[in-house]
């Protein structure tokens, strides 16, 4: 979720104040990055007999975490998106800004991966790999800070400009060396088959850059104690969630293979706090929200909102099966190509990489500042 939120003003003119939590004080810490801090040390501790099955399993977690947490971003923008597109309750900006990512973006991507496939241009559908990487990093620290912000717009224990910016350029620069550490030679990996290439950056670039990250984060924490000293406090869940999201997920990912099976899931969990917490406003705008539902057995489940949001769950947990499996699996056995080549799992790759990067794009537009929808059911 690439939250660029700076909703600070909106919400401090909206006539009712939000709640302190997404969900409750225990939940937002799991939810937003506190689990992190739990399970990372449980890890190393892992015996290596239990290593295997502990893999397998935290695989389907990831799965079963991150289809929803896929699907969701595509269930919310392309709701209602011709009036989007046509810029009806949208400033000019954000109207374009729709069209680009929901209509652009993924026609150019489909024309990379098919000339890419046609071709049986291996460098440049592996080049597609390391570029998703580089965006999924962007797209874990931009989160981390996003989750801050909403955190701190809930606590009312605000962030001036200054302050945001110095949080900002902290994340870019953890993010940018921790993608320089993964191309420090040319080395090549397998990814769904097809082969892949990093980047020979120079050390002394990742040298400047440990120097900056390291500078930004020493600033950081400087302006969080003036911070908590001016504001009687800080948004700790929001502090948690950003930590977790630069320095456990992104700079450190490597450091234990467990972990990185883990951590798709625990930044989806992230996201999905934010996203079930936004489509239950949006369905408790309803008329009908507080009725019960139809048939009258289904009243167990609450009132008709509830019942609406779990079938956006559900829908996205069907939605996210259809994208990562059975699209690609019909692909697969329906389009001729050379498998010998290019694997026999290509269109689980381009699946996989179009989804990841796609979903930055959309994240970028929806949950930016300006987009009315966010102040309205976001903090509501």
């Amino acid at each position: 979720m690439a939250l660029d939120l700076s909703v600070e003003t909106t919400a401090r003119k909206a006539a009712t104040p939000p709640g302190k939590y997404l969900f409750g004080p225990v939940a937002d810490f799991l939810m937003l990055g506190g689990s992190a801090f739990l399970i990372l040390p449980v890890l190393f501790f892992v015996p290596r007999d239990y290593e295997g099955p502990l893999a397998a399993t935290m695989v389907v977690v990831a799965y079963l975490v991150n289809y929803p947490h896929f699907a969701h971003s595509y269930q919310i923008f392309y709701r209602n998106f011709s009036r989007k597109a046509r810029g009806d309750g949208y400033d000019r900006s954000l109207q374009l800004r729709y069209i680009f990512a929901g209509v652009v973006v993924p026609v150019i991507m489909v024309l990379f991966f098919a000339y890419g496939a046609a071709t049986s241009n291996t460098p440049l559908l592996g080049f597609a790999a390391n570029a998703m990487f580089f965006f999924v990093g962007w797209h874990y620290v931009k989160q981390g800070y996003g989750m801050l912000m909403v955190d701190a717009v809930l606590k009312r224990k605000f962030f001036d400009d200054r302050d945001k910016k110095v949080l900002l350029v902290n994340s870019y620069a953890v993010w940018i060396l921790a993608w320089l550490q993964t191309n420090t030679a040319v080395t090549a990996g397998q990814y769904y088959g097809l082969q892949y290439y990093t980047f020979a950056a120079p050390s002394w670039i990742t040298d400047i850059a440990l120097a900056a990250a390291v500078a930004s984060t020493a600033a950081t924490l400087l302006m969080l104690a003036n911070r908590w000293r001016k504001n009687g406090g800080l948004p700790y869940n929001g502090i948690v969630a950003y930590v977790a999201s630069l320095y456990l997920w992104i700079l450190i990912a490597r450091i234990n293979p467990l972990w990185l099976l883990v951590v798709p899931a625990l930044h989806s969990l992230q996201y999905l706090a934010v996203v079930w917490r936004y489509q239950t406003n949006v369905e408790r705008d309803v008329l009908d929200a507080a009725r019960d539902p139809e048939p009258k057995i289904l009243s167990v489940l609450g009132p008709r909102y509830r019942l609406r949001v779990l079938g956006f769950i559900i829908g996205g947990g069907a939605l996210g099966y259809l994208g990562f499996w059975l699209i690609p699996f019909l692909l697969t056995a329906l389009v001729p190509y050379d498998k010998q080549v290019l694997g026999s799992s290509l269109f689980f790759f381009i699946v996989l990489i179009f989804i990841n990067v796609h979903h930055y794009f959309l994240d970028n537009v929806m949950w930016r500042r300006g987009n009315p929808e966010v102040s309205k059911y976001l903090f509501g």
